[in-house]
């Protein structure tokens, strides 16, 4: 068989199966302009005559003057099978690039992740990799290689070289895809920014808010959160019905996001509900940015395409953040047709007002679009690292009878000798309950919130961890539940124990306190730790003074599901007031 008969009958094979108009091409229909342009780049006819699929296939049957049709036709079959192997060989090499990248192949590991990406993003996808993480470290040591360019790194020791205040090591593609959208743009704040120049001059015009000092200002306004809350549980401890607790904990968060940021509450403890959905809006996009940030290269093509919000802006859930922050806004204040936040200085201790305050006196200090950018960063993530932590102290203390026994007696204790205020004050918790204290900080090391990596870039130059030198560009992390969970520091750590934070000599303390990662560290140091902790240090003993809790089920287990913050869900349970001598 000649060649050229071998590449028509090919070529007829091929042709037959393109699609024109949904109806598969035959021999014997004229080849229109489109699938002819779009396959082979040539013309529909010649000097007026009709083109035939047939013709094109069978050189002999139509003049020399066609015959380049064929020849044009049959050239492009045969380069786009050149393609596709030019592609596939790529493919090859990055995988094996990767796989045997520089200072990185000896790293123990699973197997499929030294090749791709896949394996971690299937990991991520079933939402127990904080789980995989202990267990892989506990094979094969500190360092576990989870894809082709990241290492995941489980020495606390790390924690200083990784996160130092220096920042050399600069945060990775993941965390951008968690930034607002506002104005058909991505605003970058400093939970999402890469930029350590930004990140730096930013957090200088908001760090002062967020200190004990100036939260302490906002006490009374957590306090009449906590007076409405109570005021609700006391009506379901009255039916003797069970209650989504971990829920109602969430709104109760979220009511004191309002208090802090709006000097207003925001509606979820009055309705009992998920106002305009925000709850379930914030779980989808942490859900998409957790899953997507392991192969960030999917957000340019998924939500990060900058066509997205205009073909399809209803879908735009980072909007559905920013209108609500707005929403909050308004009720306040405006925004004026300049797009100028509008906001007479009164003196409010709210953060809208401080900011509102600091703009007005000097603009360049704190711009508008400064204040919307953070507020709505508040917004999406300040509710729900508190009800994390919230769930898990209710929640172990109840799976730990001697535990809450302990606490409430401390409680009952301090009460009697006339240490706590009808509202306990973060002082008067902080100074007078000190197991209860160490309650709470065993729940959150038990339970961080955070449960995958903070990633970061290893410096061009070069960096050794834990013996090992990286090539500059390495993508290394720390889970907080892998070194909280470290058997070398925390002794049986899936234990809850509070006393280990009141009995332990200063050495093993010290070690203990460095490996507490729970709010990160150095300059990237959660700036909502303040705040998080005065809610959890007022509202535990508010709710075990008042309240006998236990579970609807005592012995069911609650859902908990990693998609970045680690959600635990099906806290249901009884409440009983308590009767006190």
């Amino acid at each position: 068989m000649r060649q050229e008969d071998h590449i028509s009958k090919d070529l007829l094979k091929f042709l037959e199966t393109l699609k024109d108009k949904g109806k598969l091409l035959k021999p014997e229909e004229p080849a229109t302009a489109f699938s002819v342009l779009v396959e082979t780049g040539i013309p529909e006819s010649l000097n007026g005559q009709t083109v035939y699929w047939k013709d094109i296939v069978n050189r002999s049957s139509v003049p020399m003057s066609h015959q380049y049709v064929a020849a044009a036709a049959s050239a492009f079959l045969q380069f786009k099978y050149h393609l596709v192997t030019f592609f596939l060989c790529l493919i090859i090499l990055s995988y094996v690039h990767g796989r045997f990248r520089s200072g990185l192949a000896n790293i123990p590991g699973p197997p499929v992740a030294k090749w791709t990406k896949l394996w971690r993003l299937y990991d991520v996808y079933k939402g127990q990799s904080h789980h995989t993480a202990i267990r892989l470290h506990q094979q094969h040591g500190p360092l576990v290689r989870i894809a082709p360019n990241v290492v995941s790194v489980g020495d606390p020791q790390a924690i200083k070289t990784i996160y130092g205040l220096a920042g050399a090591f600069t945060k990775t593609a993941f965390y951008p895809i968690q930034s607002i959208s506002w104005q058909k743009k991505p605003q970058m704040n400093l939970f999402s920014t890469r930029d350590p120049v930004y990140h730096r001059d930013q957090k200088k015009k908001v760090a002062g808010a967020f200190s004990l000092t100036n939260l302490l200002e906002s006490e009374d306004a957590i306090d009449s959160c906590t007076e409405l809350f109570i005021s609700c549980l006391d009506q379901w401890a009255a039916d003797g019905k069970r209650i989504d607790l971990g829920m109602w904990l969430q709104y109760y968060a979220f009511d004191v996001v309002g208090e802090v940021n709006f000097a207003q509450k925001l509606g979820f403890l009055a309705t009992g509900g998920d106002v305009d959905g925000m709850i379930k809006t914030i779980e989808g996009i942490i859900a998409y940015s957790s899953i997507c940030g392991q192969v960030p290269e999917m957000h340019n093509v998924l939500l990060g395409n900058p066509l997205f919000p205009i073909l399809l802006p209803s879908m735009e859930n980072w909007n559905a953040v920013l209108t609500f922050t707005l929403k909050a806004i308004n009720s306040r204040t405006s925004i004026k047709r300049d797009g100028e936040l509008e906001l007479p200085d009164e003196g409010g201790k709210d953060l809208l007002s401080k900011w509102a305050a600091v703009k007005n006196k000097d603009p360049l200090k704190m711009s508008t679009r400064d204040a919307i950018v953070h507020l709505s960063a508040n917004v999406f993530a300040g509710s729900d690292t508190t009800a994390i932590a919230l769930r898990a102290v209710i929640y172990f203390l109840i799976k730990n009878p001697d535990k809450m026994t302990n606490v409430v007696q401390e409680i009952d204790t301090a009460d009697k000798n006339g240490n706590l205020s009808d509202l306990i004050s973060y002082k008067e918790s902080t100074s007078h309950l000190i197991y209860t204290k160490a309650a709470i900080k065993e729940a959150m090391r038990l339970h961080p919130s955070i449960g995958l990596l903070m990633e970061r870039h290893v410096p061009p130059q070069g960096a050794e961890i834990c013996g090992h030198f990286f090539p500059g560009g390495t993508i290394v992390g720390i889970n907080p539940w892998v070194v909280q969970h470290d058997p070398k520091v925390y002794e049986d750590p899936e234990a809850f124990k509070p006393e280990r934070w009141l009995t332990s000599d200063a050495e093993l303390l010290s070690k203990m306190e460095a490996s507490f990662f729970t709010f990160g560290a150095g300059s990237r140091t959660c700036l909502g730790k303040h705040i998080s902790l005065m809610e959890l240090h007022k509202v535990v003993p508010q709710l075990l003074r008042r309240y006998h809790i236990v579970l609807a089920d005592p012995d069911a287990d609650w859902e908990v599901k990693n998609r970045w913050f680690v959600q635990q869900h099906g806290l249901n349970c009884i409440l009983k007031k308590r009767t006190v001598a």
